[in-house]
């Protein structure tokens, strides 16, 4: 009588490579963001990135003032270059990825 090993969630593989738990790119654990209370939670950075991203945008729905207004502005004016592909262009698409890393 045999049995499968278990694989602990929290000890890397043999490699030392983590996944990701929102995207599933495996990386190395110095380049993933850790959960605090949830040491199994690896988010990569670009997936952190995302993530605070959203956590500023649920932060901003109750504020008001110029900041939130040019905030809300850049996101719906990311969403119309993100729906029309302009992100993916091959003559303006990489400058308009590296703009959205510095823009919220």
């Amino acid at each position: 009588m045999s049995t499968e090993p278990v694989v602990d969630l929290i000890d890397p593989p043999g490699d030392g490579r983590i996944q990701c738990w929102c995207c599933g790119t495996v990386d190395a654990p110095d380049r993933m963001v850790h959960l605090g209370n949830h040491p199994e939670v690896h988010l990569c950075l670009r997936c952190a990135h995302f993530v605070h991203k959203q956590a500023w945008e649920i932060e901003d729905g109750g504020k008001r003032g110029p900041a939130v207004l040019a905030r809300s502005r850049f996101r719906s004016l990311r969403a119309g270059v993100v729906r029309r592909g302009w992100h993916q262009n091959r003559f303006i698409g990489g400058k308009l990825r590296w703009l959205g890393r510095y823009l919220p």
